[in-house]
């Protein structure tokens, strides 16, 4: 059938059979199909929508154009984790190395930061040595040898994915659910875990700004991952204010390092362990949370939750000094103290603007081309529901260019909302949702951290 007539068919409200997808994702990965009529199609399926059977059809074909890993050699339960991406989200550093402190095997493609969010990736890269593009034989490797590998999407993987999503990013097609669940899984499935955990942000820091919306995608992600005969479970956490306190990439290496030392912030512990735990749920290494968190927890104090991050970064080409001395890792000249204006509550924080403003002081990207400073970034030294004082610190603020930090610095205080009435820090474990049901955190009386 002709390329025309399946964008028609697309726009007149039909449904898309497998092999017609395919030969549109084949065809446009191959160069056949111009990025004009591919955009066609993008913006008829956004307007018109896709079905379940589409989107299952869609992922494949996008899936099906590179390759996929294959670790049946590799012995035990095979779990990755994945985030929708968050304001200094630092959790897959500290919880990859803790569940594969635990016995399961934890194979990660990340992503870079692309707008407001940070990546993982990229925070990695601030680690001197360590290298993010290995060959899936490579990753195959390291994960048969150290039970854990983090790279990003290789040209081997997806690359469906690659072409498509730089088309959606001119397109104003990014925000369509079935787009989403079909780029993430289609590069999430190439990389051979048993399992996924789904980790999907929601708030004014995230991409996912409503609940429902989020638990739309959460739902999304766990069907048709099932059709892939995946398992699959989705935990909506909050993103209205920064993960923990650092927000650029070496400062969170730092924080992740510290968090597996035994030193965390509340709110960033509470959504690792929780996180962390489904996974060993998951690989049948444990029963339930409980017993979870009595692992994760051993493997926290113990070191060997640190000493497996060790591994990674010699496994990967890195520096493993850089775990006890952090001067190996970039530094900033200089450091800025922000202040409050007022004393009060914190009520809010504008929290993806605190992910543009350390982009606009070089901690991340809007363009793929920009180049990263891996030492500039914040400290947030207060979250919501915490008293402050008038000229009390708010934030540090790290840069290579005073006149910048001072630029960044004087619109960063005006980020946080301050009330004269008392606040309830946020709950940071919204939902935990299966292909059966729906639970609300509050109701699943889980553990402490």
């Amino acid at each position: 059938m002709l390329v025309t007539q399946l964008i028609l068919k697309k726009r007149e409200g039909g449904h898309l059979s497998e092999s017609e997808i395919e030969q549109l994702v084949s065809g446009y990965t191959k160069g056949e199909i111009p990025d004009y009529q591919f955009s066609a199609f993008l913006m008829a399926a956004f307007l018109k929508g896709l079905d379940s059977k589409e989107i299952y059809y869609l992922t494949e074909a996008m899936l099906s154009s590179g390759k996929s890993v294959d670790l049946s050699r590799i012995a035990g339960p095979k779990i990755d984790k994945h985030s929708t991406g968050g304001v200094g989200d630092k959790v897959s550093l500290i919880l990859a190395p803790l569940v594969a402190a635990c016995g399961v095997t934890v194979p990660m493609i990340a992503g870079r930061g692309l707008g407001h969010t940070g990546g993982t990736l990229d925070k990695l890269e601030s680690i001197p040595g360590y290298k993010t593009d290995l060959s899936l034989a490579k990753f195959t490797s390291v994960l048969e040898k150290i039970g854990l590998g983090i790279i990003g999407q290789t040209e081997e993987i997806a690359p469906a994915d690659k072409k498509i999503y730089a088309l959606r990013d001119v397109t104003a097609t990014v925000d369509y659910i079935p787009f989403i669940t079909a780029s993430i899984l289609s590069k999430k499935l190439a990389q051979g875990a048993d399992g996924i955990v789904f980790d999907v942000k929601v708030g004014n820091g995230a991409f996912m700004k409503e609940l429902s919306q989020a638990r739309r995608l959460a739902q999304s992600l766990i069907s048709i991952g099932r059709k892939f005969n995946k398992k699959s479970i989705a935990i909506l956490t909050d993103m209205s204010e920064p993960s923990g306190e650092a927000v650029g990439n070496s400062l969170e290496v730092i924080e992740a390092l510290e968090a597996l030392k035994g030193k965390w912030k509340e709110d960033l512990k509470q959504v690792t362990y929780f996180l962390a735990a489904e996974m060993l749920i998951m690989a049948g290494r444990c029963k339930n949370h409980k017993e979870s968190f009595g692992l994760l927890k051993k493997a926290n104090s113990d070191g060997s939750g640190l000493a497996k991050f060790r591994e990674l970064v010699r496994a990967q080409g890195g520096e493993p000094k850089m775990v006890e001395d952090y001067s190996r890792l970039p530094q900033a000249t200089y450091k800025i103290e922000v202040l409050t204006k007022r004393e009060g509550y914190i009520k809010e924080i504008q929290t993806e603007q605190i992910g543009l403003l350390a982009i606009k002081l070089g901690a991340g990207r809007m363009k793929k081309e920009d180049q990263i400073d891996h030492s500039a970034g914040f400290l947030i030294k207060k979250k919501i529901g915490e008293v402050v004082k008038k000229s009390e610190l708010l934030v540090e603020l790290y840069t290579n260019d005073s006149s910048k930090g001072e630029e960044v610095a004087s619109e960063l205080v005006e980020c946080f909302g301050i009330t004269k009435l008392p606040v309830k820090p946020r709950r940071k474990i919204l939902y935990r949702i299966t292909a059966d049901s729906i639970s609300k955190a509050k109701d699943l009386n889980l553990p402490k951290a």
